[in-house]
């Protein structure tokens, strides 16, 4: 006896919870939380050489064992904050549209991810735990080739479409993560809870910059800007 085919609909529902992280994955997440936040704590009211990671394992009410097997050491931690952003604008990205230019994909996927940023009660402490001492900063940033080639991974998946290269997807990776980063910066550093004016103004000076009709054509008579359209 021949099975009846499964219905379009119901295949599309088994695709979408194949998708779902598994209960344990998301129970992982969770206490990966769970530690970050009693680290940040930590680190912003202690220092983050003073504390250590017998200090942070108590205060998020695990065991050292426990805290090794979701981070390698304090500095891994600080990593984790670059490769959540990271994972952001990944998601950010692949969530835009389609039919989206690579300037809207660009100027969508900063504002979403700033903005969520912005909101999240701890962004601030992060950014002084950064600003304040240089061991953090540095073991952040540790990451960050390995982020940006993530992320330049989904706009190549774009650009594939139009035949463009994987040089115009690092570059804009390295943008996107720069001018979220700096636009989080600012707005904490002013006082600034909403990015959508800051973002039009970075648009503007981008295209002052490499629109203006007197630079000269590159490549195919175009512009650097021609490749965002």
């Amino acid at each position: 006896m021949k099975s009846s085919p499964i219905p379009e609909s119901t295949a599309v529902v088994q695709d979408e919870v194949a998708a779902l992280p598994s209960l344990r994955a998301r129970k992982q997440q969770i206490v990966r939380e769970i530690i970050w936040d009693a680290a940040t704590d930590l680190f912003f009211k202690n220092g983050f050489d003073e504390t250590t990671v017998d200090d942070i394992a108590q205060a998020a009410g695990i065991s050292q064992r426990s805290f090794f097997r979701y981070f390698t050491s304090k500095g891994d931690l600080m990593a984790y904050t670059l490769t959540t952003y990271g994972d952001q604008l990944i998601a950010a990205i692949e969530a835009c549209p389609e039919s989206y230019s690579l300037r809207e994909v660009f100027q969508e996927t900063v504002l979403q991810v700033a903005q969520e940023a912005v909101a999240h009660p701890r962004t601030r402490k992060v950014i002084e735990i950064l600003r304040n001492n240089p061991t953090a900063a540095a073991t952040e940033m540790s990451r960050f080739g390995e982020v940006q080639a993530l992320v330049a991974r989904s706009f190549a998946k774009r650009l594939a479409e139009r035949g463009e290269d994987s040089l115009i997807a690092g570059v804009i990776a390295g943008m996107t993560l720069q001018v979220t980063g700096v636009m989080v910066r600012w707005c904490f550093e002013h006082g600034q809870a909403d990015i959508s004016d800051a973002m039009e103004q970075v648009l503007a000076t981008f295209e002052r910059i490499f629109c203006s009709d007197a630079l000269p054509k590159v490549g195919a008579n175009t512009r650097p800007c021609d490749a965002m359209s």
